[in-house]
């Protein structure tokens, strides 16, 4: 027995019904589409500038906004064909600079909210569903290991002028805090713990340019409510390279690479054919102004897709230094 029926337009339509493993599959890409789209624990971000160091005591506020729209690329044996999503994703954030053990380390926490609409074909009915809620709440730890000291205004001053190596190691931690129905297929929330671990280096090139290199693992937790099954997925590894070219201070641009493999899921003890090996690339630009405001853009999109969400993406964020 599959899906038959259509979904309706409303934001709290029912979920699934079916039992049969297709089913379960279409269910699947379709929820991991929305998470690639609408969580912060996404293996496909895109993050210049992670590990580049502040002075301590460094407050920063953070408001942000991002649009993707795109399709899902999954084999041709899944009963779902043809997605596309527009989804806009809005975020409150909050960075503080703190010298942990003499070293830089920077906290930050993120709230976002998420909207939109994904549809599809599912057995071959058309499916639709719109969506809005709280996505899950994030907190992350960077530290600078090797290169960046905690520093006064004017230690920061100096390595601006003459940036040196810099090594540093990351915890990211997304707690089950967003919007969720276990009835709902698409969720804002994924109902599960998430946490990356990372590290990240920068190196001078010529003058004025920066080389910044980081992997990263995510793990995820389990969701024992997903649609009335348990969902697992296995852990996604991912790495970054970016070419920054600084044209003062505080103003900057960057050429964006990413890959990241795994996330292979499994539902009820069943092994799903989603193995991610996945490939983006996008520019960035941020901008300073009246010396405590800027303003970041950035626009990526997929190159290479095995599995999981092939779409682009357009961010714009506001920043304003507090302290």
């Amino acid at each position: 027995m599959g899906y038959r029926r259509k979904l309706t337009n409303e934001t709290e339509a029912p979920g699934f019904v079916g039992s049969s493993f297709a089913t379960w599959l279409g269910a699947q890409a379709l929820l991991g589409l929305l998470l690639l789209f609408a969580t912060p624990c996404s293996a496909q971000e895109l993050a210049p500038r992670a590990y580049w160091p502040a002075p301590k005591g460094t407050q920063v506020a953070i408001t942000g906004y991002s649009f993707s729209t795109g399709d899902v690329v999954t084999d041709p044996s899944l009963p779902i064909v043809g997605v596309n999503s527009n989804i806009s994703r809005a975020q409150l954030g909050f960075l503080q600079t703190i010298s942990l053990l003499g070293r830089t380390a920077n906290l930050v926490v993120e709230a976002p909210y998420a909207w939109g609409s994904t549809e599809g074909s599912l057995e071959g009915e058309p499916a639709r569903r719109d969506f809005s809620g709280l996505g899950d709440l994030v907190a992350s730890l960077s530290v600078n290991l090797l290169g960046a000291p905690s520093m006064t205004p004017a230690d920061f001053q100096e390595l601006r002028k003459k940036p040196r190596p810099i090594l540093g190691a990351s915890l990211k931690l997304v707690a089950p805090t967003g919007t969720y129905d276990a009835d709902k297929l698409v969720n804002v929330g994924a109902n599960r713990w998430a946490a990356k671990a990372g590290v990240g280096s920068i190196f001078p090139l010529r003058p004025k340019w920066l080389l910044e290199l980081a992997l990263g693992a995510w793990f995820m937790g389990t969701n024992d409510d997903f649609l009335g099954k348990t969902r697992q997925q296995d852990p996604i590894y991912s790495a970054q390279a970016h070419l920054v070219k600084r044209f003062k201070p505080g103003r900057w641009a960057s050429f964006d690479l990413n890959y990241f493999t795994g996330g292979q899921d499994t539902v009820d003890g069943q092994v799903l054919d989603d193995l991610q090996r996945n490939s983006d690339v996008g520019v960035t630009v941020l901008w300073t102004f009246r010396g405590r405001h800027a303003v970041k853009l950035g626009l990526s999109t997929g190159i290479v897709t095995k599995s999981g969400g092939n779409f682009g993406n357009v961010l714009l964020s506001y920043q304003v230094r507090i302290n």
